[in-house]
């Protein structure tokens, strides 16, 4: 777990989501990061669990249900990163076989990790291509919705976006930086993740399209974040890094990228002026 001396040291405005969450005496376990002590397993070191009938029914259950969703509404680019992946739809997939797939399309690997890493964990394994993906899967009590990461959310939400080499590129770069970040650009970079890699949107024929993983694994954000309750911003990485959020709603604010190139060369500019990359 996290070392509770280095997060009271550290000044409330500059702390990151996951140590403020680490205070609360009612926060759910599974949302508190975990340090790693060792090099998860990575490709095609990773096993392929045992997992029991229940899990493979849920499995089902969100595959199916998404899918009937994202015709029309996911941006062709996650599109495309399904059948490049061939994430199955009746059987939780194997982690090895989507690290093959994901390194043969843009050079990104798969590290199995326990639950929610620590963020200089996360970042580090950004940093060299390496995507950090649980292979559990959320009880059926939690269908709908769970605070905790889980398979679903990780392989179905994220990997696919790991297939498009302006994003593939743009991620590592996001871990690079954040290496470097301290004090209150931790934050700042906490909310740009949030805004494009987990909430983002995208101009595409001239419709809003979603590709964040938190949007396309939520079955109440499909649609939610392309109607008129939400207030769209233009992407700009100034405002994306000042812009709060609620983890626990429906987001009522999001940020619509013209393209992929511009995440990219946004994502350097601002950090390069901050001093997070050279």
């Amino acid at each position: 777990m996290m070392d509770e001396h280095a997060v009271d040291a550290t000044p409330e405005d500059e702390r990151s989501a996951y140590e403020k969450a680490a205070d609360d005496e009612e926060v759910d376990p599974r949302c508190i990061p975990q340090t790693l002590d060792e090099t998860p397993p990575i490709g095609d070191e990773i096993e392929y669990p045992d997992y029991p009938d229940e899990d493979h029914d849920v499995w089902r259950i969100l595959v199916q249900r998404q899918m009937e969703q994202l015709p029309g509404r996911a941006c062709e680019a996650y599109l495309k990163g399904q059948d490049v992946l061939q994430i199955e739809a009746d059987r939780v997939p194997s982690l090895a076989n989507l690290s093959r797939r994901l390194n043969d399309a843009t050079g990104w690997e798969v590290a199995k990790v326990p639950g929610l890493i620590h963020e200089k964990n996360f970042f580090e394994l950004l940093s060299d291509r390496i995507f950090p993906s649980t292979n559990y899967v959320r009880g059926r009590d939690e269908i709908d919705y769970t605070p905790a990461p889980d398979c679903f959310h990780d392989m179905f939400g994220h990997m696919p976006m790991l297939t498009q080499p302006d994003f593939a590129d743009f991620y590592q770069l996001f871990g690079q930086a954040a290496l470097n970040a301290e004090g209150a650009d931790r934050p700042r970079l906490e909310r740009f993740h949030w805004f494009t890699v987990e909430f983002g949107l995208i101009r595409e024929n001239g419709e809003n399209r979603i590709f964040g993983a938190g949007i396309v694994s939520s079955n109440d954000e499909v649609t939610h974040a392309l109607s008129d309750e939400v207030t769209v911003h233009p992407f700009d990485p100034a405002h994306i890094t000042e812009q709060d959020y609620d983890v626990w709603h429906l987001q009522e604010e999001l940020f619509l990228l013209d393209s992929f190139e511009q995440l990219v060369d946004g994502f350097r500019a601002w950090a390069t002026s901050r001093n997070l990359l050279s």
